[in-house]
């Protein structure tokens, strides 16, 4: 570890003179000191708009037998709900709004600032922030971190437990519960750092110095988060590698998108998640190829039409430019439209330039111009017309049809979607496999040709995600599709099981509901058991769902209890897989807003 430079004061804010713009922060690359920004933001509890933030510290204690953190905080886990079962671990969870449970802070992603940290903590425990330079000092018997570039508050976090590293690379670093730590380790290898490289090569020099992960319980609410220098991922995920591998590419994305330069209101996520998502699949796609590029990119796209027949083409949450009412929870944003359509949106962008590597040109462009700034869409669709410069004498901003502010204010599904046509090697036997079991009498023979333990994880997802569209399946036909693959889908990742559990409860195929219970009792991630009780309750199986939480309440994490107990035991409930994002949230805390998919909560990357 590094170690810090002298401690700053405890606080460094200025008020600011009125009409006073965010300062430019330091290696802003050049770029205008005044940015086309909202003038409030209506998620934020704070008057950040009256002060220039420059620096903060904190100075923190960690009780945890109290529970305290210089306060009280939602995320402290019993020794029994952690990964190793042995010793108790707390973490943070800072997006959207959610730091202002942690310290006090200008809670709005327009403001950012620098920041350093004392953490102190009993004897055995390892403490982890999101910062540049961390340091353990025996003098004072504390942990000293410090982040040298400006982050806005929601990438402030915080994890401390019985962690331990283990090296991956020249740059990176794992740190897991020691149970964990051999099998993180082996899943990721030496692709980390092969992937920071493609990113470099790609959109211009990795920033943030280190980029190291840290697995946390499954009471993580959700998939990842990138925190920068650190990013937090759920462990559960180790048992995907095509999901893990997806995972933390999107999060390696999110160093330049996001981080760097990053949405000055949430209302306009997609300029973090569209734009992230867009460069995960450009990442993927020189260390993959197009094929697992579009495979990827197809089943998320049909996750995204499968919301929009639930919801409708009219409804507002699939806008690209959101509209919040105060008091309105940000997280509710982080859905498929966020990351699927923006990514089309970013993706129409790249085809109207005509070249894919003159459009890496201009997002290494706008990441230099940009960096450590929060933007809004004027500032990027405005450099983008300046950079390509013939785009703009054409108009394409308002070519008929596909408008840019139709594309921001419109709902509905994409005014364009790319070509995925390379991804057909893939996706066809799947097609095919979804043709034969759609016959009035499916020909066994014909089906027998189709080896799924040969298949991808992605393939088989999408088409477990096909017949579950085509819900509900006569009885016989359930019963022949137990017979194919209920054995076989048991040896595979949770990912898989998920998706054919569902397929069985909202068949109500009774023979596989052990099935269902077996995994209930075994997986206890937010991800995965929302999702199939939510099934559950809105069918005919609400006492068996009852009675398997009932015998594993134990172990859930106590927000994961409460939703749950909302949703066996309170009306307004989810009901056929409608994301949880957009549903009132139960417990009194922001990260309660947990978005799902029709499928599951895999259907999106939710990693902020």
């Amino acid at each position: 570890m590094s170690e810090l430079p002298p401690r700053p004061a405890l606080c460094c804010c200025r008020k600011a003179l009125p009409g006073a713009g965010q300062p430019s922060e330091a290696g802003g690359g050049g770029g205008p000191e005044r940015l086309s920004r909202p003038d409030v933001d209506v998620a934020s509890a704070s008057n950040f708009r009256s002060f220039r933030l420059l620096h903060f510290h904190l100075d923190l204690r960690l009780d945890f037998g109290l529970k305290e953190m210089s306060g009280w905080q939602i995320w402290w886990l019993d020794a029994e709900l952690t990964c190793g079962q042995t010793r108790p671990l707390v973490f943070t969870q800072g997006h959207s709004v959610c730091n202002r449970s942690f310290f006090p802070c200008f809670d709005t992603p327009a403001v950012k600032s620098t920041y350093s940290a004392t953490v102190r903590v009993p004897e055995g425990v390892t403490v982890l922030m999101s910062a540049s330079h961390s340091a353990y000092s025996e003098d004072d018997d504390a942990f000293h971190f410090s982040m040298k570039f400006p982050v806005p508050a929601y990438l402030v976090a915080l994890v401390a437990g019985d962690l331990q590293p283990a090296d991956i690379g020249p740059r990176s670093r794992v740190w897991a519960e020691p149970c964990i730590l051999t099998g993180a380790v082996s899943k990721l290898g030496d692709s980390v750092e092969h992937w920071l490289g493609l990113a470099e090569t790609l959109f211009g020099p990795y920033f943030w110095g280190r980029y190291d992960i840290v697995f946390l319980p499954p009471s993580f609410p959700i998939v990842a988060m990138e925190n920068p220098c650190l990013t937090f991922i759920i462990s559960s995920i180790l048992e995907s590698q095509e999901f893990l591998l997806i995972d933390v590419i999107h999060e390696i994305a999110h160093g330049w998108f996001g981080n760097a330069v990053t949405n000055a209101s949430w209302e306009e996520m997609w300029l973090s998640e569209g734009l992230a998502t867009y460069a995960q699949r450009r990442i993927t796609t020189e260390a993959y190829g197009e094929a697992f590029t579009c495979l990827e990119t197809g089943f998320r796209l049909d996750a995204l039409h499968r919301q929009l027949r639930l919801l409708g083409d009219n409804h507002p949450v699939s806008k690209l430019q959101v509209k919040f009412e105060p008091g309105v929870n940000p997280s509710s944003l982080m859905n498929l439209f966020t990351y699927e359509k923006g990514y089309c949106f970013v993706s129409y962008l790249s085809q109207l330039c005509g070249d894919t590597k003159r459009f890496d040109s201009f997002l290494r462009a706008y990441i230099e111009q940009f960096r450590f700034r929060s933007v809004v869409a004027q500032d990027l669709l405005g450099f983008f017309l300046s950079f390509f410069p013939h785009l703009k004498e054409t108009c394409v901003a308002q070519r008929e049809g596909l408008e840019f502010e139709r594309w921001l204010n419109d709902c509905g599904p994409p005014l364009y979607e790319p070509d995925l046509s390379a991804g057909a090697v893939l996706t066809k036997p799947v097609q095919r496999l979804c043709e034969l079991w759609g016959d009035d009498t499916p020909d066994l023979e014909a089906i027998a040709a189709f080896d799924l333990s040969s298949w991808s994880t992605f393939q088989t997802v999408l088409f477990l995600d096909r017949l579950l569209d085509s819900t509900p399946l006569p009885q016989e036909a359930m019963t022949q599709l137990s017979r194919c693959y209920s054995s076989l889908l048991d040896g595979m990742n949770a990912e898989v099981q998920i998706r054919w559990l569902q397929i069985v409860v909202r068949n109500g195929f009774y023979p596989d509901l052990p099935r269902v219970r077996s995994f209930l009792h075994k997986h206890t991630s937010r991800m995965y058991t929302v999702p199939l009780y939510e099934d559950l309750c809105s069918g005919v199986m609400k006492c068996f769902a009852v009675e398997v939480f009932c015998q594993t309440q134990g172990r859930l994490h106590p927000n994961l209890r409460r939703t749950l107990q909302q949703i066996l035991f309170q009306s307004g409930a989810a009901s056929n897989g409608t994301p949880a994002g957009m549903l009132p949230s139960p417990a009194p805390s922001p990260t309660e807003q947990v978005p799902s998919g029709p499928v599951s909560l895999r259907d999106v990357n939710v990693s902020a």
